[in-house]
Formats: structure tokens, C-alpha cells, sequence
């Protein structure tokens, strides 16, 4: 089998979330997994019932049921309720499967401790994007996990946008980039937007313009291999307009406040990594 085949590999998520859920979407919409290979679990019946017949997966109620039928079983509930969800699954597990957990702030030490030896473990840190299919994913991987494994994960998360691995240690660090990175872009697009109304264009264009504008700034970077700073020199004409923006921006300390705002976030997520 190529580790990217996942075409009887069996795939249960555990948290039918708005994160849990997308990666279901994105996992059907791409034909990644086949249906009848999707599972769900939640601990509240509705999620169940509701994910079930808008997507026509088997969803559980019981977490045990979930990791009784899946091969590759993903953590998606909240931080608070992972002591939980590993204690339900615990009888069931073997070390043919492999857990991948989403919850943020929970170390592999702290899942490897409240699962049977030997389990594979991966973490990983998506973010909101996800729900779009264009999320980032940052990927650090735990004991007793192999190339297959890493294959499997790749594939699941790539059916959402992208993926990369990183050393357990920068995970808080992911976070305060790529995991809290979008609120920072939604920032950027509002205020384009305001300064758009405040030069005279009507609000609703302005927003289109804005949100389309870093759409198509990204997708430069991701698909030129350019670095920003060449790209932007490109938009750039001496004695020009954007010049005239840039030096605002520069007066303003923007480059500044982003860097500022990735380290306080990376600082706060290390505070409230779950030990116990």
C-alpha cells in the first residue's frame, strides 16, 4: 500500500466541532476517504444526528464505538475534555491504530501517558482555514510512529490545504503564528475595508477588494517561491503611490505590532499547555 492510499484505511474523529466537522467535508469533497471509511463521535446526540445525515457517515454517541471501528482515530474536542476521550477509547485501542489529537495546548507526553504503550501518536496544530479547505496544518510527530503514519496524517490534512512538520517544541509557537494567523489577516482585511469607505468607496466593495487583494497576495507568495520583500519591491515604483502607503505603514510600526502580537500569543499558549 502507498502510504498516501488511504483507500481502506478507516478514519474516525472523535468531536464533531466546527473543525472535526470540516475535516470531514474536506476529506469527502476530495475523495480522500470513502464514506463508508468515516467516522464521527460526539457526546452530544444532536452533533451526532446532524453530522450524520448532512454528510451520510456512521456518527456514535460513544467515543469506545468510534475507536472499535476506526484504524486512524483524530482527537478534535476541546483541551478540557481530552482526559476524557482518551479514557473511553483506552479499552478498545491496539497498537495498529494510530491517534491523531487537534487539541491545542496538550502535549504528546500528555496523550502517550493516557494511552495503552506502544500507541502511535501525532499532534498536530490546524487552524480555522480548514473550513475552507485552505488551512494550515503544522505536524510534530511521537513515539512509535513510521513513515506510514506520517503518510496517513500528511494525506488526511492536505484534503484541508497544507501541511507541514515541525519539532514538538515550536508547536506554541505554531500556534501563535498559523493558529491564531488568521484573526491577524481578518484585522488587516477590516481595516483595508475602513480605509476603503474612508477614501469614498462603498463598503461592500471595499471589502471585496480588501479580502480579494490578500487573497491574491498569498497566492503569490505560495506559488512564485518569491520572498515578500522582492514581491512587494515589484508594486513598488520609485516616487510612486504605494511607496507613499508603505512609509505609513512603516511610521505606524506595523511590521512591529505583527511581530509582537506572534510572540505574546506563542508566550500565552505556553501558559496554558495541559500538564495533568
Amino acid at each position: 500500500m502507498s502510504i498516501l492510499d488511504l483507500d481502506d484505511k478507516k478514519i474516525g474523529i472523535i468531536g464533531l466541532g466546527k473543525i472535526g466537522e470540516a475535516l470531514i467535508s474536506g476529506l469527502l469533497s476530495s475523495s480522500t476517504v470513502d464514506r463508508s471509511n468515516l467516522f464521527g463521535a460526539d457526546v452530544r446526540l444532536s452533533r451526532v444526528e446532524e453530522v450524520s445525515a448532512r454528510h451520510g457517515i456512521k456518527c456514535f454517541p460513544e467515543n469506545r464505538a468510534l475507536a472499535e471501528a476506526a484504524d486512524t482515530i483524530i482527537i478534535a474536542v476541546k483541551p478540557r475534555d481530552v482526559k476524557n476521550a482518551l479514557k473511553d477509547i483506552w479499552e478498545a485501542l491496539s497498537r495498529n491504530q494510530l491517534v491523531i489529537s487537534l487539541a491545542a495546548g496538550v502535549p504528546i507526553e500528555y496523550l502517550v501517558k493516557r494511552l495503552p504503550e506502544g500507541i502511535p501518536v501525532i499532534r498536530v496544530m490546524p487552524n480555522i482555514a480548514v473550513l475552507v479547505r485552505e488551512g494550515m496544518t503544522a505536524m510534530a510527530l511521537g513515539p512509535n510512529v513510521t513513515k506510514e503514519h506520517v503518510g496517513i496524517a500528511t494525506r488526511i490534512f492536505e484534503a484541508v490545504g497544507r501541511v507541514v512538520l515541525v519539532e514538538e517544541e515550536y508547536m506554541d509557537a505554531v500556534t501563535g503564528l498559523s493558529g491564531s494567523g488568521p484573526a491577524y489577516i481578518y484585522v488587516v482585511i477590516e481595516a483595508l475595508t475602513e480605509a476603503g469607505v474612508k477614501v469614498g468607496i462603498s463598503r461592500e466593495t471595499s471589502l471585496l477588494l480588501a479580502a480579494q487583494t490578500a487573497l491574491g497576495a498569498a497566492k503569490m507568495v505560495l506559488e512564485t517561491n518569491e520572498h515578500p520583500a522582492r514581491l512587494k519591491d515589484m508594486v513598488t515604483t520609485p516616487g510612486g503611490v504605494t511607496i507613499e502607503g508603505l512609509l505609513q505603514l512603516e511610521e505606524g510600526k506595523v511590521r512591529m505590532a505583527f511581530i509582537n502580537a506572534v510572540v505574546k500569543a506563542t508566550e500565552k499558549s505556553k501558559e496554558l499547555v495541559l500538564n495533568d
